[in-house]
């Protein structure tokens, strides 16, 4: 989603999320995953938080008083959130987070570092991760935090409009997926992150998909348990 990255109508973006999560009736949703980077910069501290985006979170509190549950993980962008998504009654899973859903298994998760990326990388997401490096971004007045955190997300690949390449069988997440499912018993492993779609049988007779961004579209993923059926929707603006 990467709420308020200035691209392509933002606050279009954000509108159309808000009748997504408003189009979703109770009676037959009775789970939402969120699955990352839905805001493009997200830190909070103790006792602040971001402004706005007032219509997402009433949509998803509406969603959770009527019976939904929604889950989310932290993305590369919205790593840094410690405890008021919980507050307002969302849950947090840990990637990879393997889900049953109606006798099928999920794997489910944002899906950066996951299999062998490379070393930058990983050290980069230590840094992120890393509780002393965030107590001490903590200490930072939010006017200057929020001005380095929008500044870096700005310099990321949908900002400056590159289209990922997605290396199928020799991408790492798919190698991730191909030996994870080696030793669980997995249907469908989902992912965010790489912003491009993708569906893809593995060998182990699994299926890998990952969802494109809202930037352009709507894309979602959702699963009758009746059926049984997996669809992919992407409807446009």
């Amino acid at each position: 989603m990467h709420l308020g990255l200035d691209v392509n109508d933002p606050q279009g973006r954000e509108r159309r999320f808000v009748e997504f999560l408003r189009s979703l009736d109770p009676g037959k949703t009775s789970a939402l995953y969120l699955l990352g980077d839905i805001w493009d910069f997200w830190y909070e501290y103790r006792d602040v938080v971001p402004k706005g985006y007032v219509k997402v979170f009433a949509a998803i509190v509406g969603l959770i008083e009527s019976g939904v549950d929604v889950y989310f993980f932290q993305g590369n962008h919205d790593v840094w959130t410690y405890s008021y998504f919980e507050e307002l009654g969302m849950k947090r899973l840990v990637q990879p987070a393997v889900v049953e859903i109606d006798g099928k298994v999920f794997c489910l998760g944002h899906g950066d570092g996951l299999g062998p990326v490379p070393s930058g990388y990983r050290f980069l997401r230590k840094i992120f991760h890393c509780r002393v490096l965030q107590s001490l971004f903590s200490m930072l007045h939010p006017w200057l935090a929020f001005r380095l955190g929008n500044g870096w997300s700005k310099g990321n690949r949908l900002a400056r409009h590159e289209e990922y390449v997605f290396k199928g069988a020799a991408e790492p997440l798919c190698i991730f997926a191909e030996e994870f499912s080696r030793r669980h018993k997995v249907d469908y492993f989902v992912f965010g992150h790489y912003h491009v779609s993708v569906d893809l049988p593995l060998d182990t007779g699994a299926r890998l998909v990952v969802l494109k961004d809202w930037i352009g579209a709507s894309p979602y993923l959702y699963f009758d348990g009746i059926s049984g059926a997996l669809g992919y929707s992407q409807n446009r603006e």
